[in-house]
């Protein structure tokens, strides 16, 4: 945890932003995957762990925003659950660790909830995005769990957006732990990405790492040869001289904050011209990206200086046609980049997603598009200085993709599908992704740069 001051002052804000009722933060239960006993690894809601910072099960973190009153509601561990798990804190111990006051049982937290209802006060909490969390809300106020939403918060989703987008100096410290623990999970990968190795050899391989420092992957590794699938899970492949093989992964911190990087590299340590030539366009538009984040810049504009540069270098060697600006305008480069440049990322790696994609990456201002590729942008708004992004420019090739858009004539102003059937259709994908910081007048790399050009990553697959 970082220390009690941190959390004091994040729900001193909360509270003079908020007006009337009462503020619930549920703490997630243990899940079980097979029987009751047998959990997976317990993952805390993460607002819960901003305001509260207690990383353990079956905790409820409630705020009186009229008396002013916080309250940590939970069980103390019984002498049987001592005998399994060792000496535990009690939860007065665990309160005062965190700034609280006031400690009740958790059976103790329905009481305080239906006095509320009963009195007609507000009750904000955040959307659940946990099936027993949903269940365990409906049997607290004893309504029907359809009935749920009603309570779901739209001013504390804005408070508490607001408050978790900025990093402080103790966040960003924790993305530059897990920064550097994702660094030796990429470069590891690129060692051990050598024609019939196995792609589950190297992500069991991978995910270790993240375990022996402690730490837990983010999110489910991508690690493919076939890159042109956005999120391929499937590891079952051997992989092939000549191929690229694509990894997006990531570290948690013991504090869960994320790290989430993108590199590919050629299975056998060797680039072929023509994989270089269009891995030099995604990095051109990565580096090109970077240099325009700073505060006040709308991350759409960024995203479409971005698609630019992809079509300008695509078109040069003659995949697409005719102007390049023109192409983004219609969205004719979104073959190629399907998805949006990056997102947010803190305690969550897709940070704060489970409260609304649009209530976080964008604003009144700035509205979700509904173009194809553009409108899979995460964060389209205005930057502030304390976002912590990533920012991912990629170039695929779909073969269902191409032939769709070619069958429907949809951009063929601006691409030469047969080319790329011809010399293409088994190229893969390529991605590139870094994390990035918002500073007071640019930006920052969270952490050491991961081997990234094409030299570098050559030289680091000879380890």
């Amino acid at each position: 945890m970082f220390k009690k001051d941190v959390y004091i002052e994040r729900r001193n804000k909360l509270k003079s932003r908020l007006k009337g009722g009462l503020v619930l933060f549920l703490g997630n239960q243990e899940a079980a995957f097979n029987y009751p006993d047998n959990t997976y690894h317990f993952r805390q809601d993460s607002s819960f762990l901003y305001f509260f910072g207690l990383d353990l099960p079956n905790l409820a973190g409630l705020i009186d925003l009229d008396s002013g009153k916080e309250y940590l509601f939970g069980n103390d561990f019984t002498i049987d659950d001592i005998i399994w798990m060792g000496p535990q804190p009690k939860i007065k111990e665990l309160a005062t660790d965190i700034g609280v006051e006031n400690t009740e049982p958790l059976d103790k937290l329905k009481n305080y909830l239906l006095n509320a209802k009963n009195q007609d006060r507000n009750i904000h909490v955040l959307p659940f995005y946990r099936g027993d969390s949903i269940i365990q809300f409906s049997n607290l106020l004893e309504i029907h769990h359809s009935e749920v939403e009603d309570y779901v918060s739209s001013e504390l989703i804005k408070t508490v957006v607001d408050l978790r987008s900025i990093k402080d100096q103790y966040e960003v410290e924790e993305l530059i732990k897990a920064a550097a623990i994702g660094y030796k999970m990429h470069t590891t990968a690129m060692k051990m990405a050598k024609p019939g190795i196995y792609e589950q050899e190297i992500a069991g391989t991978v995910e270790g790492i993240a375990l022996a420092h402690g730490s837990m992957l983010s999110f489910p590794i991508i690690l493919s040869q076939n890159g042109e699938t956005l999120h391929n899970h499937y590891h079952g492949n051997m992989l092939q001289e000549g191929r690229l093989m694509l990894t997006d992964t990531g570290a948690e911190t013991n504090m869960h904050y994320a790290s989430d990087n993108t590199r590919t590299v050629p299975v056998g340590g060797k680039f072929s011209q023509k994989q270089k030539d269009i891995y030099n366009i995604v990095l051109a538009s990565l580096d090109h990206s970077i240099t325009l984040i700073k505060p006040g810049v709308p991350y759409r504009d960024i995203h479409l200086a971005s698609a630019k540069v992809i079509a300008e270098g695509l078109t040069k060697l003659g995949i697409m046609k005719g102007n390049p600006e023109d192409a983004v305008r219609e969205g004719a480069h979104a073959m190629f980049m399907p998805h949006g440049l990056g997102h947010m990322m803190g305690l969550d790696v897709h940070d704060m997603e489970g409260l609304g994609e649009d209530n976080v990456g964008y604003d009144n201002e700035i509205k979700r598009a509904t173009q194809f590729g553009l409108k899979g942008l995460r964060l389209g708004r205005r930057l502030q200085e304390g976002f912590v992004l990533t920012t991912e420019p990629g170039i695929y090739f779909i073969p269902d993709l191409v032939k769709k858009w070619k069958a429907e004539n949809i951009n063929a102003d601006f691409i030469n599908f047969d080319k790329i059937l011809n010399e293409y259709a088994d190229f893969g994908g390529i991605r590139l992704e870094d994390d990035i910081l918002v500073t007071e007048k640019g930006c920052q790399m969270i952490g050491k740069r991961i081997p990234i050009t094409p030299d570098e990553v050559e030289e680091t697959m000879k380890g």
